[in-house]
């Protein structure tokens, strides 16, 4: 069996079955552990689901775009924070409705016809059941954006887990200037993982929409959300795959997170 693992989608199915299909991923026979951010963005949320849902091998993490979407469903809110890509899920959401209505409200998200009974029963479990970090049995932490690295995972929020960016500014700054003064176990204060690969943060506001190594932290989120490419990368060889960029698989619906 073959481990891959996968960057931030962001409603971009085009570029998701790229990846798969590039990187001859074996649905019956093969892992993929999904670094969350699957919603807002591009507008195939939807389609993005369905094809995560037929993967028997599937870890799937919780993005914080993610969790905006499970707070929906949960209250039948909408949030304010869907001003930040939100439009693409809304979109891919109400057209399997078969409902229209979307426009926005300034200031305050969108007021729409959706409701969290629309979305099915399946795609709502599957982001119930996210997890917020996952470890294998090699000692490598697969997690969204980051979390604290003075504590403990068992002291850490929930939130800190898909919304920290401390942890991966950090490595940078050491692996860039301490890279022959500092050990990855004096980073972690201890918690000696062999590798941690997160998405959350794009490589591109770095310039480059490759994955990206500081210490022993890998990005795998190379903008698909943006101007990027969604990226594969098979976890033991570090081999991967990109789509094409995002703007170009989906150029009459691009647009900024």
């Amino acid at each position: 069996m073959r481990v891959f693992v996968m960057g931030d989608i962001h409603g971009g199915y085009k570029a998701l079955v790229q990846c798969l299909e590039r990187s001859c991923f074996d649905y019956e026979k093969d892992m993929l552990i999904q670094l969350g951010d699957v919603t807002d963005g591009y507008p195939q949320v939807y389609e993005c689901v369905e094809c995560l849902l037929k993967i028997p091998r599937l870890i799937a993490l919780k993005g914080n775009h993610d969790d905006w979407l499970d707070d929906f469903i949960r209250k039948d809110l909408h949030p304010a924070s869907w001003n930040f890509g939100g439009k693409g899920t809304l979109v891919s959401y109400l057209e399997h409705a078969g409902k229209k209505g979307l426009f926005r409200a300034t200031g305050a998200g969108y007021k729409t016809s959706l409701q969290a009974a629309d979305i099915p029963l399946t795609h709502r479990a599957f982001f119930a059941s996210q997890h917020l970090y996952y470890i294998d049995e090699q000692h490598r932490c697969f997690v969204h954006a980051g979390f604290n690295r003075y504590l403990s995972l068992d002291k850490q929020r929930p939130a800190d887990f898909y919304w920290d960016r401390d942890m991966w500014s950090e490595a940078l700054h050491c692996h860039t200037y301490q890279r022959n003064r500092i050990t990855t176990r004096d980073f972690f204060n201890g918690t000696n993982f062999k590798e941690v690969f997160i998405g959350h943060t794009p490589t591109t506001k770095l310039g480059t929409d490759k994955p990206l190594r500081a210490l022993n932290i890998l990005n795998l989120d190379t903008g698909a959300g943006h101007r990027g490419k969604l990226t594969i990368m098979n976890v033991d060889s570090k081999q991967y795959w990109q789509s094409d960029p995002l703007p170009e698989l989906y150029p009459q619906n691009y647009r900024y997170i």
